[in-house]
């Protein structure tokens, strides 16, 4: 079972495709998004939930205040699933600000590739098996689309090699819970003349 933990959603349950998706765990989010709130970073963001699966930590932060969650998911169950628990929770939304949600059902690269948007928050927690290649590859793509303070939350297993970092990105920190890394990633400070 997987639930949103708080915000105006809290304690609501969402939909779990039965195959081809790896939920974040309950304390995992929890810790991600503590960390987050420590920095102030979902109250008005433009998130961005690449690999959603479930769509839990894009809807996680349309709970607790970000007024505009994309969700990206290629696979036709996972993507059917982060629909109907994106109309669960802006169902939930309070009167006059209900959240702007939109869901897209392709690859990730796909949409990266066509999007014009700028993000200030995003989550990438890909399969596992999706190679460190891949991953950077979206990461390029990514990371002309993100506001000069935003930052990016990677989910990738602990016993595979941390991901290449492309230019324009840089690790801010990386946590381990149990079999998994959390990178928190942000665009680099630009250079400054000599």
């Amino acid at each position: 079972m997987t639930r949103i933990i708080a915000g105006y959603a809290g304690s609501l349950t969402i939909a779990v495709p039965s195959a081809g998706t790896r939920p974040t765990s309950d304390r995992l989010r929890e810790a991600i998004f503590s960390a987050l709130e420590a920095r102030d970073a979902i109250d008005g963001s433009r998130v961005l939930d690449l690999y959603a699966g479930t769509g839990a930590l894009g809807l996680e932060s349309a709970s607790r205040g970000a007024p505009h969650v994309t969700l990206v998911e290629k696979n036709a169950r996972a993507a059917d699933a982060c629909r109907k628990n994106a109309a669960l929770i802006a169902a939930k939304a309070p009167r006059g600000s209900k959240p702007i949600i939109l869901t897209a059902a392709r690859a990730v690269n796909t949409f990266l590739e066509t999007s014009g948007d700028q993000w200030d928050l995003v989550f990438i927690d890909p399969p596992y098996e999706l190679g460190n290649e891949e991953l950077l590859v979206a990461l390029q793509l990514l990371s002309t689309q993100l506001s000069p303070d935003a930052l990016v939350v990677v989910e990738r297993s602990s016993r595979d090699p941390e991901p290449v970092w492309p230019a324009g990105l840089e690790l801010d920190r990386r946590k381990d819970y149990g079999d998994t890394s959390l990178y928190w990633v942000q665009p680099a400070a630009p250079s400054q003349p000599a």
